[in-house]
This record gives structure tokens, C-alpha cells and sequence, in this order.
């Protein structure tokens, strides 16, 4: 890095620091655009846009002038004094590489932000649960009373609202795998930071797991002594994490710091007692990772916000969109969009969260299966859609690869429950399919197991189809 970047603290240093330099942004998603705004509000008259995409959304170039390099070869001739890359592409990249060697900043809107916020901040990551973890925060500090910052991989980007953020405000931002791989340095130190679990994801784009592990681990690398680090107990990789700041634990297991004992949530204190946080009841949205997610939530706030804020949170919170969401009733049957499942284990979970009573031979789930392949094994899948599912309607790139699952657990499986297979030719055929074999008092549950790549531009997209073509039914 160029000597004085990484000890940016204020707007005023980033103004005088950024004024004399030629700038490049690469990959003009919502974050980055944001970013150029903030960027000409902070002085910066010219601005190289660089992406892989060969027609982008303009951006209005009212005090500043804007270079697009589009196309294949948009890294070729990499040399502006600051880069801001968009997380999603590796920064490890020959062209970055060459680029430092030769003087280049490589940097990141979510990593300026860090370097600038004065408020508190609350960094959440996690295979699953870190959305709903993320808001759950921000919900029960604004019940409390505090001005609070929802933001990161949510969300409006924070950047923009960084100059009016005072010392006792709080930044509460979940961070992606690739956010965090462009965060292992100094200018990242979270005052409190959230791992909900670390499970197989994005192996298509780490080069590893133990890649995929590290990156998680870096929310809390550079954490001082005072910070607070809130992890799951449940979760093998998490539950053996050394760290040099405070550690609390939760899960449903009595030995955590927080911990559910099947009625009410509790917390250990420093004196020994087990003091009594809220009633499970008191939680509106259902989910036994729902739970999980509250005690999360309630290691960070619970002497911030206190048992008041924490309780009318829960019994308010509606849940986060797409997320095991209650799309309509149609004909007696109740349809879930549940898209943001893109693994096998958030699958499961949502799988789970719905009962059977597999003695009586009552199944009545049709779940939607498919998409693109992110190098994941569905093999953990088979036994819960085997045991929860009535049907399974599979779809996309992965479609051959998942049946291929369900047909060798039963082929090794002689006793399990019977499962109606079926493949589509697309998602619509799919949705479709699923209503075809629903009879009253069954469930459509969209929850793919995979990412949406390929046939939509993100989960979201994926979900807003489902609740559009049920709308026809």
C-alpha cells in the first residue's frame, strides 16, 4: 500500500489523501455505485470504470468525468493509484498482483468504510443465519433506543451515511466470505463480531475449505483485547476457535455462555447465576435456527440493550424476506419461499423446520431442489428430504447430480420412506410441477441447495419469480 492510505481515519484524511489520485472502480454492482457517489462528494474528478460486463448502467457524470473499460480485457493496463474492487472478484488476480508491484492501491468500499466509521461496529459472518443474525441486532438496539447502522452484504451500502455516524451510534454489518478475504489487514477490527457456524459454501470460488475457513476467521483477527467475539458452541470449526478477544458461546447446550433449555433463553453471568433472558415463546418468527440466531443476537446486545429491547424485538420481528417466508394459500396449500437456501445444510435446516410424523406416514412437503453448482455435496440432504419430503422436484445445472444422491441412499437405504422424484426442465416447469403434485394440506417449500447463477441475477430474483408464478395458481 501507499505509506498513508492505511492510516486514513476521517473523511478529511480520505479528502486530502484521494484529491491528486487517479481512481479505477471495478465492478459496478450496487455497492460500487454507491461508492462513486461518495467518491465525488470527496473530490475525485475523474474515475475509470472497469468491468467484465460489456454494457453497464451509466452513471450520471454531473462533476465528473467517468472511463468505462468494458468487455473481456477490462484488468489490461491495471496502473491507477487506487483500486476499489468489488468483493466478488479474487484479489489475488495476476493483474492486482502487478498492480501493487507498480505503486496501486488495491482497496474496497466495504474496507474504507471500516477505516472511516466512528460509530461502534458489529461484524457478522456465517455459512447460514447471518442476515436474519444481522438484523435481529440492528432490530433489538433500535428497540432500545440506539441509532443504529444496518448494512454490509444487506442492504443499502453504509459509506455514504458514514459522515453524519457519531462514537455512540453502532454499525451492525454482515460480510460475506469475499468481503472479509479483502479485510485481513489492519484497517478491520470490529468491536463486536458474530460467527453464526462455518459449513461447506462458495467452493466454487475459495480454492479450498480451509481457504473458505480462514476467510471467516479474519472478522476476528485483528480484534483487540476488548472486543467481543460471539460464536456457536454447536458448530465443530466454531466451537474450537482460539481468539485474543472475549469469547461467549451459544447453543442449546447448557455448557454456553447463552444457551436454550427447550422454554427459555439463558445467560451465564460473571457471578455464577444463570440469568433468565426471554421465553422461546416471546420469538414470533418459528425455526429452531431462528433460536440460534436470537442467542447470536443476544451475545452482542444483551448488556448493550438490555432484557426489555431484547424481548420486544423478538415479539416483532417478522423475519428477513425470503427466508422460509409464507408466500400464500392456495387450494389448501401453503407455499414457502424459502430461496435463500443456496446449501445443503441451510436446506436441511428449513426442511427441518417444518414437523412430520413420520409413524403415522404423514409427509406432505414437496421441496424444490436446484440451480447452479457450487461444488458441494448433497449427500448430507438426502436422508432429511428422504425422511421430511413427499416429493422432490429438481432443476437447473444440479438437477442429475441430486438425483443421483436420493437414488443411492435408497438403493442403500432399503427401509427409507418413500420420495416422489421429479426432474424439470426450468425453474417455472419446476414451481409448476410442485403445484401439480400438491394436494390440500401440503407444502410447496422452494429451498434449492444451490445458487441461482445462471438462470437468475441472485437469490432474491429467484424468490420474486416463485411468489410471482404462485400469484397464477
Amino acid at each position: 500500500m501507499f505509506c498513508g492510505y492505511g492510516n486514513i481515519r476521517t473523511i478529511k484524511d480520505f479528502k486530502d489523501y484521494i484529491k491528486n489520485k487517479s481512481v479505477s472502480v471495478i465492478g459496478l454492482g450496487v455497492s460500487n455505485i454507491s461508492l462513486i457517489d461518495f467518491l465525488k462528494k470527496c473530490g475525485v474528478k475523474k474515475i475509470t470504470v472497469r468491468d467484465k460486463k460489456t454494457e453497464v448502467q451509466k452513471i450520471p457524470e454531473d462533476l465528473l468525468e467517468i472511463n468505462y473499460i468494458l468487455g473481456e480485457n477490462y484488468l489490461d493496463n491495471l496502473k491507477e493509484d487506487v483500486i476499489f474492487k468489488t468483493p466478488v472478484i479474487r484479489r489475488d488476480l495476476n493483474e492486482f498482483t502487478e498492480a501493487v508491484k507498480n505503486g496501486s492501491v488495491i482497496t474496497s468500499e466495504i474496507e474504507l468504510f471500516f477505516m472511516l466509521c466512528p460509530a461502534k461496529t458489529i461484524a457478522v459472518t456465517g455459512s447460514e443465519g447471518k442476515t436474519t443474525t444481522t438484523t435481529i441486532i440492528g432490530e433489538i438496539l433500535k428497540a432500545a433506543g440506539k441509532k443504529t447502522y444496518v448494512g454490509g452484504n444487506i442492504g443499502a451500502p453504509l459509506l455514504n451515511q458514514v459522515e453524519g455516524m457519531t462514537k455512540e451510534d453502532y454499525a451492525v454489518l454482515e460480510l460475506s466470505s469475499f468481503q472479509l478475504f479483502d479485510l485481513d489487514n489492519n484497517n478491520f477490527s470490529p468491536d463486536y463480531a458474530v460467527i453464526t457456524n462455518i459449513t461447506p459454501n462458495h467452493l466454487d470460488w475459495h480454492k479450498d475449505m480451509d481457504e473458505y475457513i480462514n476467510a471467516k476467521k479474519i472478522i476476528f483477527k485483528n480484534q483487540k483485547e476488548s472486543g467481543r467475539l460471539v460464536l456457536s458452541f454447536e458448530n465443530n470449526i466454531t466451537r474450537n476457535i482460539t481468539a485474543q478477544s472475549s469469547k461467549i458461546f451459544f447453543s442449546n447446550n447448557n455448557k454456553s455462555d447463552i444457551y436454550c433449555d427447550g422454554k427459555y433463553i439463558f445467560i451465564k453471568l460473571q457471578n455464577g447465576e444463570d440469568k433468565k433472558i426471554l421465553s422461546r415463546g416471546d420469538i414470533f418468527i418459528k425455526g429452531e435456527h431462528n433460536i440460534l440466531n436470537f442467542m447470536a443476537a443476544i451475545g452482542v446486545t444483551h448488556d448493550i440493550a438490555g432484557n426489555e429491547a431484547i424481548i420486544n424485538a423478538a415479539k416483532n420481528f417478522r423475519g428477513v424476506p425470503h427466508r422460509i417466508e409464507f408466500v400464500r394459500e392456495i387450494n389448501g396449500v401453503d407455499y414457502y419461499n424459502s430461496t435463500i437456501d443456496s446449501t445443503p445444510t441451510r436446506t436441511i435446516a428449513a426442511l427441518n423446520n417444518f414437523d412430520c410424523d413420520i409413524n403415522k406416514k404423514i409427509k406432505n412437503i414437496i421441496v424444490i431442489l436446484g440451480g447452479y453448482d457450487k461444488k458441494i455435496s448433497f449427500e448430507p440432504l438426502a436422508p432429511v428430504v428422504y425422511k421430511k419430503a413427499k416429493a422432490a422436484v429438481l432443476y437447473g445445472e444440479t438437477k442429475n447430480k441430486i438425483k443421483e444422491c436420493l437414488d443411492n441412499y435408497k438403493k442403500n437405504n432399503n427401509n427409507c420412506e418413500e420420495l416422489i422424484i421429479k426432474t424439470a426442465g426450468n425453474f417455472d416447469s419446476a414451481v409448476i410441477e410442485a403445484k401439480e403434485l400438491a394436494n390440500r394440506g401440503d407444502i410447496v417449500l422452494l429451498s434449492p441447495a444451490c445458487a441461482s447463477f445462471g438462470d437468475f441475477k441472485n437469490f432474491e430474483e429467484r424468490g420474486e419469480r416463485f411468489k410471482k408464478l404462485t400469484e397464477g395458481f
